[in-house]
């Protein structure tokens, strides 16, 4: 029997809530190449994975994620030995320049390695890696069977494409962590080359079950079936979303661009946004799928995303306003101020903030 907790029994948190939470974190990372912030960001997701996980296959990709981060920094970094030979700076070492063909004009093959350049290939690899943990916090923390019906009606065909996209680093984190732990228990073959085989194999052989499962599941329930609509209920359709989208491209130029009027901005990206909403509508209503048992959004779930949306508000504010902190020069230390240290750690609060997961994980 799973444990209560206080202020309500242990359940699963509604998964878009982890979602605004994780691209929050994402955000802020993206407003920054502060190392200390970006680590931080990464220890926060790291933290809140570690508490809030199920033992579901999905929530053991997490640790996928800190390997493909660490080698995005990894590779940054050797892309700047290779190509960073013209960034000034103080030298630590002279390699020798490779001339290339006049056609890569502008492109430098080794050179002088300068502290400025594996420093800027250091930051930069951070920021990418800590969006790509927290986008993997995300994975392992909500259920992407649940956020499949949590997309609108309209949106069904495409929100079952990215469910599908979304869950294939987890359903291959499950298949190796299985394969691994059954040729453990039997003798094979020895060598890198044999073992390599061993495992890749029967991997690629389960996805390949997992994928026609999957699609069997899928046909069963429906999926892919089109409901009854009239050709004028089509047209109709067709005819807002294409409106609706045609506003709202005009309206985000008009509102980018200071010398376009002024009533191509807001009212045209308002409308075409209006018409965009009544299509979809029109286009939900010709779905016919029922949902079972809707998952809840109460005071945990709005909670959860407002940390996220704080997390990427504060991080904006200090990229706008404290410029050395958000990005700090690569010849000093970086700095951290009292604002962006606490917009960061708020980060935690869903760790404490939202219910324990109805089927406990087990330890990182």
């Amino acid at each position: 029997m799973t444990a209560s907790v206080p202020g309500g029994l242990p359940r699963d948190l509604h998964p878009v809530a982890w979602w605004v939470w994780a691209i929050g974190l994402a955000a802020a990372a993206s407003f920054t190449t502060n190392p200390w912030l970006l680590l931080m960001l990464v220890g926060v997701a790291a933290l809140v994975v570690a508490a809030r996980r199920s033992d579901q296959p999905w929530a053991r990709a997490f640790r996928l994620y800190l390997w493909v981060g660490l080698a995005i920094v990894v590779l940054r970094v050797l892309f700047r030995l290779l190509f960073g030979g013209s960034y000034p700076g103080t030298v630590l070492v002279d390699l020798p320049t490779v001339p290339l063909p006049s056609w890569v004009a502008g492109v430098t093959l080794l050179g002088p390695v300068t502290r400025e350049s594996l420093l800027a290939g250091l930051y930069d690899g951070l920021r990418l890696a800590a969006i790509v943990v927290c986008i993997g916090a995300a994975n392992a923390l909500a259920n992407p069977k649940r956020l499949l019906r949590s997309v609108p009606p309209a949106l069904y065909e495409i929100g079952t494409a990215m469910v599908v996209a979304v869950s294939v680093l987890p359903q291959f984190a499950d298949s190796v962590r299985r394969v691994r732990a059954a040729q453990a228990l039997r003798a094979g073959a020895t060598g890198r080359i044999g073992r390599l085989r061993r495992l890749l194999v029967p991997v690629l052989e389960d996805a390949l079950e997992r994928s026609l499962a999957l699609a069997a599941g899928m046909d069963a329930r429906g999926y892919g079936r089109a409901g009854a609509a009239t050709p004028a209920q089509r047209r109709t359709t067709g005819a807002l979303m294409l409106v609706g989208l045609c506003g709202v491209c005009v309206g985000v130029y008009a509102v980018l661009d200071s010398t376009a009027p002024r009533w191509l901005a807001l009212p045209m990206l308002a409308a075409g946004l209006l018409l965009a909403v009544a299509g979809m509508v029109s286009a939900g209503r010709r779905v016919e799928r029922t949902r079972y048992r809707p998952d809840p959004w109460s005071l945990p779930e709005m909670g959860v995303a407002a940390v996220g949306v704080l997390v990427a508000v504060t991080a904006w504010w200090v990229s706008e306003h404290q410029m050395l902190i958000a990005y700090p020069d690569l010849s000093v230390l970086p700095q951290v101020s009292l604002l962006a240290l606490v917009g960061v750690l708020a980060g935690l609060l869903p760790a404490v903030a939202s219910p324990r997961p109805a089927h406990l994980g087990v330890a990182a």
